[in-house]
């Protein structure tokens, strides 16, 4: 990418999966969607702002508070588990170019998956995707203390590749990731799942096909 960190190519690199490499934000959508419609609530643009990128309980207190349910977040993150992963495990998909990404990110550098999904369903979403052994290192929301926005796991992500954060890149698509990938001290790279939401990352592509990031990233072996 053109002046990226002043020429300076990332010593490791941390991929989102949810929206980023996985298509699976319209299979999140499909599970929030029925919840919202077994309350007799919709579930539009909105609502979605209100879950996207967030963990599992997080999105489930965000639901309560919409459904007026206090204290119910538990509940709701089981029966939207459970939704998820059923269309997870039958629909997803891996986005335009993740493969070809992956592959190349990961000749040249360590990489890893971090994911504010809990660990079955990051598995089950790479499985689906034909990623799960592009991967050494995954870490799941669920085997961290505060997932997401919280920095912890970006910091743990780049102490498992023995890599200081400002010498790694991230890869977001949510608002969720990048105040987590920041906090953490790690430059970003954003693919917004939200084409309409600013996102003030180091550099923001339309796709994980850009050709200009795709040339940066083919360079990356080559000094």
């Amino acid at each position: 990418m053109k002046g990226l960190f002043d020429g300076r190519n990332p010593r490791a690199v941390v991929f989102d999966c949810d929206g980023l490499l996985m298509d699976t934000e319209p299979c999140w959508s499909v599970a929030e969607t029925e919840l919202f419609s077994r309350r007799g609530l919709p579930f539009g643009p909105d609502e979605k702002a209100l879950v996207i990128g967030k963990s599992l309980p997080a999105a489930a207190d965000a639901m309560a508070e919409a459904f007026g349910e206090p204290g119910g977040g538990a509940e709701i993150a089981d029966e939207l588990l459970r939704l998820v992963t059923e269309v997870v495990t039958a629909k997803a998909e891996a986005m335009p170019g993740a493969r070809e990404l992956v592959e190349l990110t990961a000749a040249a550098v360590p990489v890893a998956v971090a994911s504010n999904s809990p660990r079955a369903l990051l598995e089950a979403a790479l499985a689906r995707g034909g990623l799960a052994e592009m991967f050494p290192v995954k870490l799941a929301a669920d085997e961290v203390a505060a997932p997401k926005p919280d920095p912890e796991m970006y910091l743990t992500a780049c102490a498992l590749l023995s890599v200081e954060p400002a010498d790694a890149l991230a890869f977001e698509d949510s608002m969720t990731g990048l105040r987590s990938a920041r906090a953490a001290g790690v430059p970003v790279i954003g693919v917004p799942t939200l084409k309409h939401q600013d996102f003030p990352a180091d550099v923001v592509v339309d796709s994980l096909r850009d050709e200009e990031l795709l040339a940066w990233v083919r360079g990356w072996s080559q000094r």
